[in-house]
């Protein structure tokens, strides 16, 4: 099943594309977001936002994919419960990632990891495996390009993640063996990105992947 919701929104006789109304509320929102977590005064009131965030960038995401069938939601599944069994295994055992626990902003917890850490799994999948689809048409390559840049993406959101109490590792270093869990997960996850059949063309989520990457390296730098 297909959705093509239509390209522009109309205001009498003025319209405008959907796509630039989209990038501008998510370049609005991430500006607001690194001025609100840089200011101590209002950086408790923005963390708590973090899971709300989430979930605003994978509605945007829904609301511009097209194809609704068996594939995509195989994916969809997938991207969020291998994440999830990830993390789980990650925090109860250390294996996979290294010994971290995650704090209490990020809401509800399943087996001590945050329901909104599959929907962080599925944002990342998604944009990333669509980014380098765009290039690469090898299902192996592009799953490992993909997850080459979910690492990068990681590698910039650890200590921003830290300084925020998102989560906290034991040995208050992050370990080597988390960017190499983090590759092993987001491959697996790639490869079924890339190999189940469904329209992977979205126009927003480049832009949203870059807004992500453009929000946690300035946070890096202010925090």
């Amino acid at each position: 099943m297909r959705n093509n919701p239509s390209p522009t929104i109309s205001f009498g006789a003025f319209s405008i594309e959907k796509t630039l109304v989209f990038k501008l509320w998510i370049g609005i929102f991430h500006l607001v977001g690194v001025l609100g977590l840089y200011v101590e005064f209002t950086r408790t009131y923005f963390q708590t936002l973090t899971p709300l965030h989430l979930l605003m960038c994978a509605g945007i995401l829904l609301y511009f994919h097209t194809d609704w069938s068996k594939g995509f939601w195989w994916f969809a599944i997938a991207a969020f419960g291998i994440g999830m069994l990830a993390e789980i295994i990650g925090v109860q055992t250390g294996l996979l990632f290294g010994d971290y626990q995650y704090g209490p902003v990020l809401g509800p917890k399943l087996a001590g990891v945050p329901l909104i850490i599959g929907v962080n799994w599925f944002i990342l999948a998604y944009s990333a495996g669509q980014l380098s689809r765009k290039f690469i048409r090898s299902n192996w390559g592009a799953a490992a390009v993909a997850a080459a840049l979910m690492v990068v993406l990681d590698f910039v959101i650890e200590p921003v993640a830290v300084q925020l109490d998102f989560w906290t590792w034991e040995q208050g270093d992050i370990p080597v063996e988390n960017y190499l869990g983090w590759f092993a997960v987001a491959f697996s996850i790639q490869l079924l990105y890339q190999k189940l059949s469904f329209d992977k063309q979205n126009p927003i989520s480049t832009f949203l992947l870059l807004n992500l990457f453009l929000f946690f390296s300035i946070l890096v730098f202010i925090l």
